[in-house]
Parts: structure tokens; sequence; C-alpha cells
């Protein structure tokens, strides 16, 4: 007798369907411009995300800087040097969006503020988009969560035990804790280069926690390739 469920692979491309309709709603948004919750942000939006239904591995950002709002590409700055050095992956990998999902909690470049430093991530896309998105990617088994707004959303929509007055130093301190955690949670600081002092002064991050993170990381996505450009 036929069975009455529907055939795996066909759900699978239902998913992957939804999933895409989904993203394109994303980058067609324009609520922080028209319909902001705030002050409107101050140029065109650009959102910058990469997600699919296949990726295990997820990067968990805050927002996109001038030079990612000018690319459309995640991470195609400086920082994004900094993190592919910490996961040990290549240009190709990363941006291998069947491979890592990269969503990072405001889709768009928020502006500067008065000394030119890049402003909070956006309220609207955690508000509009997070919850449902996240919903859709059922393969994750891994995500980096990279920097303190991150860490707020993942934390708590996980369920995690942590504090909102905890720093970030301690909370990526803490990392051990959360190995065990579906799916499984690697706290990080951000990549930029202005934390190269806190690298400085915390050497047990790049001896202890990045040989694990490179061992969820190979596990996730497989081995590394070549080198190749960055993506248009």
């Amino acid at each position: 007798m036929a069975s009455a469920m529907t055939p795996q692979p066909a759900r699978a491309s239902k998913n992957a369907a939804r999933l895409d309709a989904l993203l394109a709603e994303i980058r067609a948004c324009r609520i922080c411009r028209d319909t902001p919750s705030g002050p409107a942000l101050p140029h065109e939006p650009r959102p910058v995300l990469r997600a699919s239904a296949t990726a295990r591995l997820l990067i968990a950002g805050q927002a996109p800087g001038v030079r990612v709002h000018q690319s459309g590409a995640p991470f195609t700055d400086p920082s994004g040097d900094r993190l592919r050095q910490w996961m040990d992956v290549d240009v190709d990998t990363f941006y291998d969006a069947s491979r890592i999902s990269i969503v990072p909690m405001g889709f768009c470049f928020p502006g500067w503020d008065a000394k030119k430093g890049d402003l909070p991530p956006r309220s609207e896309c955690r508000a509009h988009w997070h919850d449902r998105l996240f919903a859709a990617l059922p393969a994750i088994e891994t995500i980096l969560v990279v920097g303190a707004y991150a860490r707020d959303y993942h934390f708590t929509r996980l369920g995690l035990d942590w504090s909102r007055k905890e720093t970030l130093t301690t909370t990526v301190r803490r990392w051990r804790e959360f190995q065990h955690s579906t799916p499984r949670i690697i706290p990080l600081p951000h990549p930029s280069w202005r934390n190269s002092g806190w690298l400085k002064a915390n050497r047990w991050f790049e001896s202890e926690l990045l040989p694990v993170l490179r061992r969820e990381v190979l596990q996730a996505v497989g081995k590394r390739g070549g080198d190749s450009c960055m993506p248009n």
C-alpha cells in the first residue's frame, strides 16, 4: 500500500523552496528605511546573508560593515580574513552556502556613530525575521556565535544558562559548557582587528579554543581546499 507520508526528497525540496522564498523577502526588506522602530537607516538597505537548508554550520554575526555593504557578501573585510584563519577554511568553503550559513543579527550596514564606529545591529531584523529564519534551518548542528549581540539572541533562543551582565570574555571562557547543547555553541569574540589587544591578553583563546573550533568546522564542512577569490 502506498504510504500517505510525503517522501523525504519531496519534503526537503519543499522546505528549500520555502527558505528561498523567505530569503527573497529578507533581501527585499526596507523596514528599517521605510517603517523603522527608531531613526531610519541613513542609506539604502542592502541585506547581506547566506543560508541554506543543508548547511550544518551557522556563523551568527553582528552586522555588515561598510566594506560588506559595498561588496554585498559577508565578511569581505579584514575581520573575515581573521575569522577564516580561526576556522582554518579557504574562501571557497567559507562562501559555500550549502555547507555554511552566515546570518548576522542585523542584515544591513547600520551606519556610523559620531566617532565613525559602526552602530549596533538594527533591532528590526531580530523582531521581524530571525525567529522565522532559524526555524527554517533544520540542519544546523554547530553555531559560531560571534560577538555580544549574537550571543544575546542565540543564548536566549536556545535557553542556555547565561546572564546579560556577563561580559563576552566570561562567556567565551565558558565555551566548554556549551559543547553539549543542541545545536552545539562556540562563543567567539568579534574577529575585528580592533580586538588584537584582547587576543594578546587572552592567550588561552588560541591555545585552547581554536583547536576545538577547527575540529568542529572540519566535521561540519569537510576538508580544506585551495584558496580562491572573494565572491562578487
